[in-house]
């Protein structure tokens, strides 16, 4: 008899570990993933989120095989998306979230492309050196075929149903409703970190009826549905994502220390992938061991005495040409050549103004961030839930952030910086 475990999870309660789930647990791959913050530098708005980028992905594993049970797929289906829920954020770098940006400027690609190519084992988020200390451990491709499980398989479902055709294979296109377990407008991935982010955080916003969204899923020519009489836990699993985004991961301090963190790696000149492999105090630790401005930085992060907001604008606030220049700005180069032009001006140190934009940056860490296309099933017919609620039109036109740009730097200088910022942004 296959031998399986139990863990005590702070959110879904007991959960049990089947072997494949309990093999992939004891990769490096996984295990460095503890090392990591799920909310990156949110603690230092609200101090219990500490939990780890390891706990979510094993709820999504859970929540992922409850979907799979709730939608009657057969076993070996079941098994690729709790596979692919458990490896789905293995690619994550330190912070989580805070390095995505530099990683897709310098490199072009997003955490998910490191995710498949780990899962395929063309890339490794373990140090060569690491890896020699312990020889004896597989590494996640060995470990799924294994236990029969295609790796290939695995990595076409990071992406969802509209995965690029390199790893498209005509099984899982057949397939669609595997992809949209684990990443679509209503999947485990979402499901889970939604209802463990408002617990640690303390925010009620995230709170959905999970429950109630399984008794109503179900599947309809080979895609996922959802009953017309879960509209309801629909609509608040939607309106939670909102204002989760809100009130909790684009708060304005959470940004800012996320963005302080993010030009010092930035202006280190490091290589990108190196610092992808490293974990939340490593990253601090070697920040601190480099110039002297990415000293600075990882003591204001280490004590909490960050840069503050001096200027911002909201999208009514700006003329046609203002959001034209701005739209420039989402170039990183050109970010960062405004912000040291608002530091000449100002006359301080280089690095201590932040000029912060965050629609584009959250177009590559959160892609499911305007995603309303649930199918809702009434009565034999198949209609978008932005058809059926008028929360799906809303939601799409919302605007995540209040700000459209924010200019943020070293409190000794807010009047310099103040000064300085709209004769540079905007002529």
């Amino acid at each position: 008899m296959p031998e399986f475990k139990t863990i005590n999870d702070t959110v879904h309660g007991t959960i049990r570990l089947d072997p494949m789930v309990l093999d992939l647990m004891e990769t490096l791959e996984l295990q460095r993933l503890s090392g990591i913050r799920q909310l990156g530098l949110t603690y230092l708005v609200f101090p219990g989120a500490n939990h780890s980028r390891v706990e979510h992905c094993l709820g999504v594993s859970h929540v992922a095989g409850k979907l799979a049970d709730a939608l009657g797929v057969p076993v070996e289906e079941k098994k690729l998306v709790m596979a692919a829920g458990l490896l789905h954020d293995v690619g994550h770098g330190p912070f989580s979230h805070t390095l995505e940006h530099i990683l897709s400027s310098k490199l072009a690609i997003d955490h998910m492309h490191l995710t498949q190519a780990i899962i395929l084992g063309d890339e490794d988020n373990v140090r060569p050196e690491e890896r020699k200390a312990f020889p004896d451990v597989p590494r996640i491709p060995a470990v799924l075929e294994k236990h029969r499980v295609a790796p290939k398989e695995v990595a076409a479902l990071i992406r969802g149903p509209e995965e690029a055709t390199g790893f498209r294979t005509p099984r899982a296109r057949a397939r669609r409703y595997l992809g949209q377990i684990i990443h679509s407008a209503i999947d485990a991935d979402q499901i889970d970190y939604l209802m463990r982010d408002a617990h640690y955080t303390g925010a009620a916003h995230g709170m959905i009826d999970f429950n109630r969204i399984l008794q109503t899923v179900a599947l309809y020519e080979e895609e996922l549905v959802v009953d017309r009489k879960g509209l309801p836990a629909l609509e608040g699993m939607l309106v939670a994502r909102a204002l989760m985004y809100s009130s909790v991961y684009f708060h304005k301090t959470v940004r800012i220390a996320e963005q302080m963190i993010a030009r010092a790696v930035e202006r280190s000149g490091s290589d990108v992938r190196d610092v992808q492999k490293m974990v939340d105090a490593e990253l601090l630790q070697w920040l601190a061991g480099q110039g002297e401005f990415q000293r600075d930085v990882a003591l204001r992060i280490k004590y909490r005495k960050l840069y503050k907001r001096v200027w911002e604008r909201g999208r009514d606030e700006l003329t046609d040409p203002q959001r034209q220049a701005l739209l420039e700005l989402s170039d990183p180069p050109k970010r960062r050549r405004a912000e040291d032009a608002i530091c000449k001006r100002a006359g301080i140190p280089p690095g201590r103004t932040i000029v912060d934009i965050p629609l584009p940056e959250l177009l590559i860490s959160e892609p499911r961030i305007a995603m309303t296309d649930v199918k809702v099933l009434d009565e034999g017919k198949v209609r978008y839930f932005r058809k059926v609620s008028p929360l799906g039109r809303a939601l799409q036109a919302r605007d995540v952030s209040d700000w459209v740009v924010m200019v943020a730097g070293d409190p000794r200088y807010r009047k310099e910086i103040g000064r300085a910022a709209e004769r540079v942004l905007f002529g």
